[in-house]
C-alpha cells in the first residue's frame, strides 16, 4: 500500500511538472530523454544525512558519439519555486562539465527531516540543450542526536514467560551434556496517542537495538523483517524512516512494537563458557521511537517512546538468531495493537541508556521476504516425521498453516542436506556444533480452527524441513519456505551457449543472495558472520549483478568500527587501528590477517572501479593507510610480510585432518595479494592528494615485486618451466602482473602443466586462486583449459558440485560421495567469485582504471572453441553495457551497447581490425562517420550507441 502511494504521489510531481513548466521557445533542444535520476544513487530517497547529497542521472539520446558538455542543476525548498525555476538553495548555473555522475550538492545548509527538490538539464556534445527533467525530491533524516528530541529508549521491564516451551538445549561441540537456556525475552510495547488536527505529514523514526516489528492500528508498518541491519552497536546502529502520512488518522492511534534479541542481545550462542556471565550480548533488547507530525495548518508535534509506553510478553517465547523462535499460540495477546486493547494488566516500559555511540540512517536495502517455495517432494523419515524438499538451499524461514489440538508441539528442523541414502535429513552443518544450537522452529498451537504462523526474528540456511507433531501430510497449502534477505536489486545478467556456464552462474547467483541480511555472510546458518575474507572473494562478481552502492559504504562501516589497537610485528611499540576477521560484532576471531584484511582496501577499491565516486576512497583513506602500515611492519629482511591465513577451502583440504592439502604456502598468496594492495593504496593516495605516501607505496612496490619472484619463483622439477610453487601462487602472480616480462610464457607453460600433468585437468586452488584461475588462463591464450577444468565431470570442478545436486556452493570441495551427508557449510558465497569470469572474459566487460565507472571501458570477449555466443549486461552509472556476441564460421558478431557519455574500447589484433566492419560497413569507411579513435595501434575507441560489429578471428 506504501509503494502504490508513493508512486501516486510521484506521479502528481510528474504531472506538475509538466502541466506549469515553461518551455524556452528560443532554444534548440535535442531529443534528450532522462531515464533515470537519483540523489545519493536512489530515486527520490528519504532520510538521508549527508551535507552535501549527490546527484546523478542516467540519459538516453538517438544516433552515436553522444556525450554531455554541461548541466545546470536547480535545488528549490518547496515545488511552487522549483515549477518556476527557481533554485532557492542551489543554482549550479550553466556548468562546462561532462560529469553527469556524484555531483556534489553546493547549495544553502541542508536541514534536517526536511524535503527538497531537484531538476537537471544538460547540454550535449553538439551544445544543445535539453528540457529539464521531471522533477525529483529528497528527504533529509534526523541528522544528529538532538533532533531525537524527547524519546527515550525503552526496554521490557519483567520476563513474564510462562510457557514450558521457553528453554531450549545448547551444547556445543565440546560440552559433554546440554544445558537448558531461555535467552532474553522478546518484548510487546505499545501507546495512544492523539492526533488533535487534519495531518499534513507523519514520519516514523525507528531505531531497534535488536530485531523489531512496527504497528499501526493492528496493521504492520512497512513490509521490512529482521530491521535493522547488524552493527557494532556500541559505536553505530541503524534507524529506519517511514512515511506514516496515510496510515495515522485524525485522533486516537495505537502503537505497538514487537522486540526480539537479533544479533544485538544474542546472549546464548558461541559462549566459550556455558556457565560464564559473558556472552556475546550487548545488553538487552531496547528500542527508541519518535513520529514527527505537520498538521495542515502548519504546527507541528511528536510523539515518542517514553516510561508512559506499555510493555508485556507474548507468544514469541523464545527467539535466537541461530537457534530459531519458538511461537506458543495460547499465550496469543489478541487485539494487543490496537485501540480497543485494553492494556491494564502491563506493565511500564523500562527507560534504559544502553551504550550507544551514534545513531544513523539505514541507506542499504531492507532485509525483506522476496520469494515463496513450495513443496517439492514429501516423504516420510524412518521416525515417521515428515521431511519436505523446497528444491533450493536458501536463507528465510518456513511458513505454517496448521490445524491440531490444544497444546500440540509442532517442531521443524531445517537442514541443508539429506543423509547420503536420502531417507532422512543430514544436519552436518546446521546441527548445532559449532554454534551450540540446532536450527529448530517451534509453535505450540492453540486449538481454534486453521492456525497461521512463521517466524520473525531469526532466519535459517536449509532446503529441507523435518516436521514433527502433525497429523496429515505436509502440502503446498501447510507449509512453503520463504526466501528472506536484504532486496538487492539485480541488475546485470549473463547467458551463452553453454548450459552448464548458465547453471554455475545461477548457482553463483543463489550463493550470494543467501548470503547478504546487511552484511555480506559466511552462510546463513552456522555462522552469519561477516568474514573478510569471504567479502572480498565474492564482490567483484556481485557488483556484476547487483546494485551494491550503499551496501559495501556500509560495511565499509562495520570493518571501522570493529577497529581495536593492535600492536606492529616488528615496532610493537606502535599500535595501529586493525580489524578482526570478522565484522560486526562480538564474535571476532583474531586480528585480521592480510589476506582477510585486505578487503579493507579492496572493497572501496571495486566499488570505486565499478561506480567511479571517490567518497568511499577519501572517507575510509586514513583506515586503509594504517592497515596497509600495520601490514608493513611484518616485512623480513628477505622483504616478505610475514603474515597471512591461507588459500582457504582448496580441493580436500581441512585444517585438521588434512593441512596439507593447502599447497600454497599462506605467506606467498598473502604476497600476492599485498603486491596488488599496495599499487591500490598508491591510487588511493594520489586521490587523497597524499604524494608522500603515493611515492612509499610505489616504492614499497618495487621492492616486494623483487623479493617476491626472488624467493618464490623456482624452476619446476624435471621441466624447462617456471612457476610459484602452486597454482594459487602462480596464479595471483600473473593477475597482478608480478611476473617479469621475460619469465611470462615459462610461467604459462608451468601452470598449464600442473593442471595437465599434474592434476589431471584439474584445479587445485581454494578462494584466492579460483577467482582468477580462469580468468587468467583465458587471458594467455588458455581459454580452452579453462573450460575444461570448469566443466570436466570428476572431483574437484563445478560442475561435479552440480552433478552432486548442490543448489548453492557448498564451503568445502570434498568428495561428497564417500560420506555420510555433506559436512560442514553447504552454502558459501566465498566460491562464487570465480563468476566474474563469466563478465570479464567471456562477455568481455571490464572498467577502465584510469575512467573508472565504467567511463571508459574495455570490449574483449575471450572464450573457449566450444563457446559460440554470450550476452552480457553489465550495470554502469551512465547505464547498462550490453555485449551480445556469436561465432559463425569464424566470424565474431557482436551487438554493442555504449551508455550515453561513455566510451568503449574494443580491443582487437591487426589481423582483426583489418576485417572489421561497423554496422554493416567496412572499418575505414567508418571513421569519419562515427568519430572514431585508435590506440595502442589497433584498439578502436567508440562513443555512445549501439552498433554491430563483425570481425575475423585469428
Amino acid at each position: 500500500m506504501i509503494k502504490i502511494k508513493i508512486l501516486f504521489a510521484l506521479l502528481c510531481i510528474g504531472l506538475l511538472n509538466t502541466s506549469c513548466y515553461q518551455k524556452e521557445s528560443n532554444i534548440e533542444t535535442s531529443e534528450i530523454t532522462f531515464e533515470s535520476l537519483t540523489c545519493n544513487a536512489k530515486i527520490n530517497p528519504t532520510a538521508i544525512e549527508s551535507k552535501q547529497p549527490i546527484f546523478s542521472w542516467i540519459v538516453a539520446v538517438e544516433g552515436n558519439n553522444k556525450s554531455q558538455s554541461a548541466y545546470q542543476i536547480l535545488v528549490a525548498s518547496s515545488l511552487e519555486k522549483l515549477n518556476n525555476n527557481q533554485g532557492d538553495l542551489w543554482n549550479s548555473g550553466k556548468t562546462e562539465e561532462a560529469k553527469s555522475t556524484y555531483v556534489k550538492y553546493k547549495g544553502t545548509k541542508l536541514n534536517a527531516v526536511t524535503s527538497y527538490y531537484w531538476k537537471v538539464k544538460i547540454w550535449d556534445e553538439k551544445k544543445q540543450e535539453s528540457d529539464w527533467s521531471e522533477i525529483q525530491s529528497f528527504q533529509t533524516g534526523l541528522i544528529d542526536e538532538a533532533n531525537w528530541g524527547d524519546s527515550k529508549w525503552i526496554s521490557l521491564n519483567k520476563d513474564t514467560r510462562t510457557s514450558e516451551h521457553s528453554f531450549r538445549e545448547y551444547k556445543t561441540g565440546p560440552m559433554k551434556a546440554p544445558i537448558m537456556v531461555n535467552g532474553q525475552a522478546a518484548s510487546y510495547f505499545r501507546n495512544v496517542i492523539n492526533t488533535e488536527k487534519e495531518i499534513e505529514n507523519a514520519q516514523a523514526y525507528i531505531c531497534g537495538l535488536g530485531y523489531y516489528e512496527l504497528y499501526l492500528n493492528g496493521a504492520k508498518v512497512g513490509d521490512h523483517v529482521l530491521d535493522p541491519a547488524p552493527s557494532n552497536y556500541d559505536k553505530q546502529a541503524y534507524y529506519v524512516n517511514y512515511d506514516i502520512s496515510e496510515q495515522l488518522k485524525l485522533g486516537k492511534n495505537a502503537f505497538g512494537i514487537i522486540l526480539g534479541n537479533g544479533f544485538y542481545a544474542q546472549d546464548i550462542s558461541w559462549k566459550r563458557d556455558p556457565e560464564s556471565d559473558k556472552d556475546m550480548s550487548y545488553g538487552p533488547p531496547t528500542v527508541r521511537f519518535l513520529i514527527k507530525v505537520t498538521y495542515k495548518d502548519g504546527s507541528k508535534k511528536d510523539f515518542y517512546t517514553d516510561e508512559n509506553w506499555k510493555e508485556s510478553t507474548g507468544p514469541i517465547v523464545f527467539n535466537n538468531i541461530y537457534g530459531g523462535d519458538t511461537y506458543d499460540a495460547r499465550y496469543e495477546i489478541n487485539g494487543w495493537n490496537t485501540l480497543n486493547y485494553n492494556d491494564e494488566k502491563w506493565g511500564n516500559a523500562k527507560v534504559v541508556t544502553p551504550k550507544l555511540k551514534k545513531i544513523s540512517a539505514q541507506q542499504i536495502p531492507a532485509i525483506k521476504k522476496l520469494k515463496e517455495f513450495e513443496p517439492q517432494n514429501v516423504f516420510k523419515a524412518p521416525n515417521g516425521d515428515w521431511i519436505v524438499d523446497f528444491g533450493q538451499n536458501i536463507a528465510g524461514w518456513v511458513k505454517i498453516n496448521v490445524k491440531e489440538k490444544e497444546g500440540q508441539l509442532i517442531e521443524i528442523t531445517t537442514t541443508e542436506s539429506l543423509l547420503r541414502n536420502s531417507k532422512d535429513v543430514f544436519q552436518g552443518s546446521t546441527g548445532g556444533g559449532a554454534n551450540g544450537m540446532a536450527q529448530i522452529y517451534k509453535y505450540i498451537c492453540k486449538g481454534n480452527d486453521l492456525e497461521s504462523w512463521e517466524p520473525k526474528f531469526s532466519y535459517h540456511g536449509f532446503r529441507y524441513a523435518k516436521i514433527k507433531g502433525v497429523s496429515t501430510k505436509p502440502d503446498s497449502k501447510m507449509i512453503k519456505a520463504v526466501l528472506v534477505a536484504t532486496d538487492i536489486q539485480e541488475k546485470g545478467s549473463f547467458s551463452s551457449s553453454e548450459p552448464l556456464f548458465n547453471k554455475m552462474h545461477s548457482i553463483s547467483k543463489w550463493t550470494i543472495v543467501d548470503n547478504v541480511h546487511g552484511i555480506p555472510e559466511d552462510c546463513p546458518h552456522r555462522e552469519k558472520c561477516g568474514w573478510l575474507g569471504d567479502a572480498h572473494a565474492f564482490c567483484e562478481y556481485a557488483l556484476y549483478n547487483y546494485d551494491m552502492y550503499d551496501f559495501y559504504k556500509k560495511y565499509m562501516e562495520d570493518i571501522r568500527t570493529q577497529m581495536r589497537p593492535t600492536k606492529g610485528h616488528n615496532n610493537p611499540e606502535i599500535k595501529f587501528q586493525v580489524p578482526t576477521m570478522i565484522a560486526p560484532g562480538k564474535r571476532t576471531s583474531s586480528y585480521a590477517k592480510l589476506d582477510w584484511g585486505v578487503a579493507t582496501m579492496y572493497l572501496p577499491w571495486y566499488n570505486y572501479l565499478h561506480y567511479g565516486d571517490d567518497a568511499i576512497v577519501k572517507d575510509y583513506y586514513k583506515e586503509m593507510k594504517g592497515l596497509t602500515n600495520f601490514y608493513l611492519s611484518f616485512k623480513d629482511e628477505n622483504g616478505i610480510i610475514q603474515d597471512g591465513m591461507g588459500d582457504w577451502c582448496p580441493p580436500r583440504w581441512d585444517r585438521r585432518k588434512n593441512p596439507g592439502a593447502m599447497e600454497c604456502d599462506p605467506i606467498i598468496s598473502a604476497n600476492a595479494y599485498f603486491y596488488d594492495i599496495l599499487g591500490v593504496m598508491e591510487g588511493f593516495a594520489k586521490i587523497n592528494k597524499d604524494a608522500a605516501f603515493e611515492a612509499e607505496m610505489k616504492k614499497e612496490k618495487e621492492q616486494l615485486k623483487a623479493a617476491f619472484n626472488k624467493n618464490f619463483l623456482v624452476a619446476m622439477p624435471k621441466t624447462n618451466l617456471k612457476w610459484y610453487g602452486s597454482q594459487t601462487a602462480t596464479v595471483q602472480a600473473l593477475q597482478f602482473g608480478m611476473v617479469p616480462e621475460l619469465e611470462i610464457e615459462q610461467v604459462v607453460d608451468g601452470l598449464v602443466y600442473d593442471i595437465t600433468e599434474i592434476k589431471g585437468w584439474h584445479h587445485s586452488t581454494g578462494i584466492h586462486g579460483n577467482r582468477y584461475i580462469y580468468t587468467v588462463l583465458t587471458k594467455y591464450g588458455k581459454a580452452d583449459l579453462a573450460y575444461q577444468i570448469l566443466t570436466t565431470p570428476d572431483f574437484p570442478s563445478q560442475t561435479y558440485v552440480m552433478n552432486n545436486g548442490f543448489t548453492t556452493w557448498p564451503e568445502r570441495q570434498f568428495e561428497w560421495e564417500t560420506m555420510e551427508g555433506p559436512t560442514n557449510s553447504l552454502n558459501h558465497p566465498m566460491h562464487s567469485g570465480f563468476a566474474a569470469y563469466f563478465y570479464e572474459s567471456l562477455g568481455g566487460i571490464k572498467s577502465s582504471k584510469d575512467n573508472v565507472g565504467y567511463k571508459v571501458f574495455t570490449v574483449n570477449p575471450e572464450f573457449p572453441k566450444k563457446v559460440t555466443s554470450t550476452s552480457v549486461t553489465v550495470p554502469t552509472p551512465y547505464g547498462d553495457i550490453k555485449n551480445a556476441w556469436s561465432l559463425k564460421e569464424n566470424v565474431l558478431s557482436m551487438d554493442i551497447k555504449v551508455p550515453f557519455n561513455t566510451k568503449a574500447k574494443v580491443v582487437l589484433t591487426q589481423n582483426e581490425i583489418e576485417s572489421l566492419t561497423i554496422n554493416g560497413e567496412p572499418y575505414l569507411d567508418n571513421q569519419e562517420k562515427y568519430n572514431l579513435e585508435v590506440v595502442e595501434n589497433t584498439n578502436v575507441i567508440l562513443g555512445s550507441g549501439n552498433y554491430i560489429i563483425k570481425y575475423k578471428k585469428f
